[in-house]
């Protein structure tokens, strides 16, 4: 298919319009997954931005995202396709007895009784769709598989309605969060990038792009305090998303500068834990200072 990008710095620029600031390695593999039609792999921890990566491609390519959001149990059918039962019981009582017959079956086993899950859509979306397999790590083994499987071919075969496949398929961000390794039968499949929390320049510049709201002043203090409590023993590291949301609010209660005060108010726009507030709380002195 090709992509729609001439170069890696169009790739960077298109983003960029759309409040998302990748670095030069996060673009050049968004570029060459988009030309080579391979999925793309992200990994890294909770809240650097990988799943934005998918909603900023389906908007900046016109298609349509759709999301497949793993979790533990999660098997084929949930993820491609089930039947309607309710539809179809409805279906044959309304038929006479007489009429049950091979004919019946194909009738409540045809399209318009089929309930289309995430993978489905995509395959019949083609590359009118961005599919976001969001979370990978979370599902087993097997799921993996699966998933591996359909990647391959993007084709199913459904016993009563027969081969359904994309003649071109959908641009494929699939995310991990590294709480499992994933298997290396799928990264061999994949374009790989690990995405890191950014450094303090570029969480600034993400800042000021998100929540132009805040001062070049607060943006920094706020990204250099961010990066002290990531370095604290926080159960849950806060994440870009966070820190910008920390900036908005501040800015948003009429202060210009994060001073112990404001941060003490707002603890609760960058931290998501009860633990982790008990932790910092008191030490937000020499967080807000740079002692910490």
């Amino acid at each position: 298919m090709g992509s729609v990008f001439g170069s890696v710095e169009e790739v960077a620029e298109a983003l960029k319009g759309a409040s998302y600031l990748p670095d030069r390695g996060l673009a050049t593999a968004i570029h060459l997954a988009l030309a080579l039609d391979k999925p793309l792999l992200l990994e890294g921890e909770a809240g650097v931005g990988k799943t934005e990566v998918a909603k900023t491609l389906a908007s900046l390519l016109q298609r349509k995202l759709i999301r497949l959001q793993c979790y533990e149990g999660i098997d084929a059918s949930q993820a491609l396709y089930e039947w309607n039962y309710s539809r179809q019981l409805l279906a044959v009582r309304a038929l006479r007895e007489e009429e049950a017959s091979d004919a019946l079956v194909h009738d409540v086993f045809g399209p318009e009784f089929l309930i289309e899950r995430p993978l489905l859509a995509a395959i019949r979306s083609g590359d009118g769709a961005v599919l976001l397999v969001d979370e990978l790590d979370r599902a087993d083994d097997e799921f993996e598989a699966f998933l591996l499987e359909v990647l391959s071919e993007f084709a199913v075969t459904i016993p009563e309605v027969g081969r359904i496949g994309a003649e071109q398929p959908p641009a494929v961000v699939i995310t991990s969060n590294r709480t499992r390794e994933l298997h290396d039968a799928l990264k061999r499949r994949c374009l790989y990038h690990w995405i890191d929390h950014p450094s303090i320049e570029r969480e600034v510049e993400i800042v000021r792009l998100r929540a132009p709201e805040a001062s070049e002043t607060l943006a920094r203090q706020v990204a250099e305090a961010v990066a002290r409590i990531r370095g604290m023993a926080v159960a849950k590291p806060p994440g870009v998303a966070e820190t910008s949301h920390w900036a908005h609010a501040v800015a948003f209660v009429g202060n210009g500068s994060l001073d112990v005060q404001a941060a003490e108010d707002t603890l609760g726009m960058v931290l998501k834990d009860h633990e982790d507030i008990e932790l910092v709380r008191p030490v937000l002195p020499r967080v807000v200072a740079g002692d910490a």
